[in-house]
C-alpha cells in the first residue's frame, strides 16, 4: 500500500475546521484509517474515515477539505440511522441510498462555495430541485451502476474495507454522536446570529437537532409496520396442506408450517375530548399501513368505546364513529371486547385521548396506542405509544 500523506491529509481537515468552524469539533472525532480497498474516501457507523492514500495524493488540499466535510456530513446527518427505517426493498439498493444522500448533502456544500471533486452528484443531475432530504430524492434516482460508496457511515450496510467486529481504532457511541450533533447545532446556530452565512439546509438540520419535530405520521406507521411484521412472524401446524415430508412417509400424514396473517382491532374512544380531525387522521393512516401490508378489511375490527354506556360496539367505516360528549371512557372496555372476539387479534391498535384506565397486565397481542390531544397522559410502560399531534 502506497504510503498516506498525512501531512497533506490533516492539513485539509485543518483548513475545512478553519473554513467552518462550527464542524471543528465533529471534523476532529474522525479516525483516520489509511486504506486502498477504499477508492477515495468513507466513513462507518463508528466515525472511522478510511482514506485511500492514492486519492490523497491525487486530490489538492481545497478539494479534500470539501470531502473531509462531506463525509462528515453523512454522520452528522444520521444518515445510516435514517436509512436503516426505510422500506426493505430501498434499503437492498445501497448504491441508489448512497447517491440521494450524496444528493442531500451536496447541494448544500454548492451553495457554500466548496469546491468536489469531479464526478459529484447533485440533484440537478436527476432533473430534481435543491434542499430536499436524501429521503424525498431516492424515488428519482434510477439505478446506477456501482460508484463511490461512502460506507457503512451513510447508508448502513458494512463494507469489506471497513474494520468490523471488537478491536481496532477508537469509535465514536452513539451517546457521544448525538452529542457531537448537539454541539454542532448550537455551533451552527450562534454562527448564524453572529455572521448569517449558515447554508438552508444546515439550518434546518440544526433547528431540527435542536427542536425536534417528530412526524406522529411516520412514528405511527412505523410502530404498526413493525407489530404486524411481528405477528405475521408467528407459524402454526396445519393440516390444509399436507408436508412434503409426506411422501416419505407411508401410512402417515404430517402437517406443514403456515405462516397466518394477523388479525388487527382498532378501539377508538368517542369521548367529547378527541378531536373529530385528529381522530379521523389517524385511523386513516393506521388503514392505510394496514392495507399497504396487506391486511385487508376483512381481518380488521374496529370498535367504538361509547362514554356513556361504556359499551364497544363494531363500526365499518370512519363516519359510524360518533363522538360523544363528557369523557371518561374506560378503554379496557374496548380492549377486553377486542380480545374476547372469537378470532382474537394479534395487534390491537388504540384511538384515545389517554384518559382511560388501562389493563392492569399485557394482553397477549401487541397493544399500540395513538394519543390524540394536546398533552395525553402517558400509558402504563408496556404500551408502545405514539403522540398524534394535533392539526399536524
Amino acid at each position: 500500500m502506497a504510503e498516506l500523506d498525512r501531512t497533506k491529509l490533516l492539513a485539509a481537515r485543518f483548513k475545512a475546521a478553519g473554513d467552518r468552524p462550527y464542524l471543528a469539533s465533529a471534523l476532529y472525532s474522525l479516525t483516520v484509517v489509511p486504506s486502498e480497498a477504499v477508492p477515495t474516501m468513507g466513513v462507518d457507523r463508528h466515525w472511522r474515515c478510511y482514506v485511500s492514500p492514492s486519492f490523497v495524493e491525487a486530490t489538492p488540499v481545497p478539494e479534500l477539505a470539501g470531502v473531509w466535510i462531506h463525509e462528515v456530513a453523512h454522520l452528522l446527518r444520521d444518515h445510516h440511522g435514517r436509512a436503516d427505517r426505510l422500506p426493505a426493498a430501498d434499503r437492498r439498493d445501497r448504491v441508489r441510498v448512497n447517491i440521494a444522500q450524496d444528493c442531500e448533502i451536496n447541494d448544500d456544500l454548492l451553495d457554500d462555495g466548496l469546491p468536489l471533486p469531479e464526478g459529484r452528484v447533485e440533484p440537478g443531475l436527476f432533473g430534481m430541485d435543491k434542499g430536499l432530504l436524501f429521503e424525498a430524492y431516492l424515488p428519482g434516482v434510477p439505478p446506477q451502476p456501482h460508484l463511490h460508496d461512502c460506507g457503512s457511515g451513510a447508508h448502513g450496510d458494512p463494507l469489506p474495507w471497513e474494520i468490523n467486529g471488537p478491536g481496532g481504532p477508537p469509535k465514536v457511541s452513539q451517546v457521544e454522536a448525538e452529542a457531537l450533533r448537539r454541539a454542532t447545532a448550537e455551533a451552527m446556530r450562534a454562527h448564524q446570529r453572529s455572521r448569517g452565512t449558515l447554508p438552508g439546509g444546515w439550518l434546518r438540520w440544526a433547528d431540527q437537532v435542536l427542536e425536534p419535530a417528530v412526524d406522529w405520521r411516520r412514528v405511527l406507521a412505523g410502530a404498526v409496520r413493525e407489530a404486524v411484521a411481528w405477528a405475521g412472524g408467528a407459524v402454526d401446524y396445519t393440516y390444509r396442506r399436507p408436508s412434503r415430508r409426506t411422501a416419505a412417509m407411508r401410512g402417515v400424514v404430517l402437517p406443514s408450517l403456515r405462516r397466518p396473517l394477523p388479525r388487527v382491532a382498532i378501539v377508538i374512544d368517542t369521548s367529547g375530548s378527541m378531536g373529530p380531525d385528529d381522530l379521523a387522521a389517524a385511523l386513516a393512516e393506521v388503514t392505510g399501513v394496514l392495507r399497504e401490508v396487506g391486511v385487508g378489511a376483512n381481518r380488521v375490527t374496529v370498535l367504538a368505546v361509547d362514554a356513556d354506556v361504556r359499551a364497544a360496539s363494531r363500526v365499518t367505516s370512519v363516519d359510524q364513529v360518533v363522538l360523544a360528549g363528557g369523557g371518561g371512557t374506560d378503554m379496557r372496555v374496548g380492549i377486553e371486547a377486542a380480545m374476547a372476539a372469537k378470532e382474537r387479534p394479534n395487534v390491537v391498535i388504540v384511538l384515545t385521548d389517554g384518559y382511560t384506565p388501562w389493563p392492569a397486565e399485557p394482553a397477549t397481542a401487541r397493544l399500540i396506542a395513538a394519543l390524540v390531544g394536546d398533552d395525553p397522559p402517558a400509558p402504563p410502560a408496556w404500551v408502545e405509544s405514539v403522540r398524534v399531534t394535533p392539526g399536524g
